[in-house]
């Protein structure tokens, strides 16, 4: 066995595109992801959206390509993802290459966001990708922060950290958000300024000690109170109390 490189890759990839363009149940593909946007690097994947015709069995679509995937390209695992009727077949290859393969419904098949580039066929008129609600990731912080705190005060300190990386990804995607790079899977971190940067790194705990992991809550809390006053002025606040009472409450524990 061996890692991929890159002309293995791109080899696949065509070979991939070939088997398309002569499968009649498919009238449409697209490059999705990096190679849609010219931003291909030696660890980038394969991402094939296919559009099915109307009279398109999926079900036998799907095990033709997977047989194909484990027959033809060293597949040795698959795992499923769905968004909406769009389904995601993601296969691993024995290389370590990870191969997506989406299936849409020809009244579907559209941008969705930038990543993507019509290889045959039509697609419809592209629309905007969703943007996330920032009424969402605030909610979901201050509800992390609660269990945060009761965690750290049961002892239970890896369920802290968890609940910790909960509420630093839901604050990171507000700074994302409020600095127009994309904060789905961490994506657009590391295209944020160095002093966010850096107030990211203060957020994470180095270790499961119940000190650390109060001052990384403490960071992670003050960073929040930052994004909301951006994001909805009046709602922090109203959350700014109860936050840093939260703080103060573990300070003094931890001082007795």
């Amino acid at each position: 066995m061996h890692m991929f490189t890159e002309p293995e890759r791109e080899r696949i990839r065509q070979q991939l595109v070939s088997a398309a363009e002569v499968d009649a149940r498919i009238v449409a593909a697209a490059h999705l992801g990096s190679v849609a946007v010219g931003r291909l690097d030696a660890w980038s994947d394969i991402d094939l959206a296919l559009c099915l015709a109307a009279d398109a069995d999926l079900k036998e679509v799907l095990k033709d390509w997977t047989q194909r995937m484990y027959r033809d390209h060293a597949a040795v695992a698959n795992y499923d993802v769905r968004h909406g009727t769009i389904l995601y077949r993601v296969f691993l290859l024995s290389s370590t290459l990870q191969v997506d393969l989406s299936f849409w419904r020809a009244s579907e098949f559209r941008a969705i966001g930038p990543k993507f580039r019509l290889i045959f066929g039509a697609a419809g008129e592209s629309t905007p990708a969703p943007e996330p609600d920032s009424m969402d990731m605030i909610g979901m912080s201050w509800l992390y922060a609660l269990h945060v705190r009761s965690s750290i005060e049961r002892g239970r300190h890896l369920q802290a950290e968890h609940m910790l990386s909960g509420m630093r990804d839901n604050v990171l995607g507000l700074a994302c958000k409020r600095h127009g790079v994309t904060a789905v899977q961490g994506r657009g971190l590391d295209d944020l300024s160095k002093e966010l940067r850096g107030r990211a790194a203060d957020c994470l705990a180095g270790s499961v000690d119940g000190v650390e992991l109060k001052r990384a809550f403490r960071a992670t809390v003050d960073f929040l109170l930052d994004e909301m006053r951006h994001a909805d002025g009046a709602l922090s606040a109203k959350l700014a109390g109860p936050l840093n009472l939260i703080v103060r409450g573990l300070d003094e524990d931890f001082e007795k």
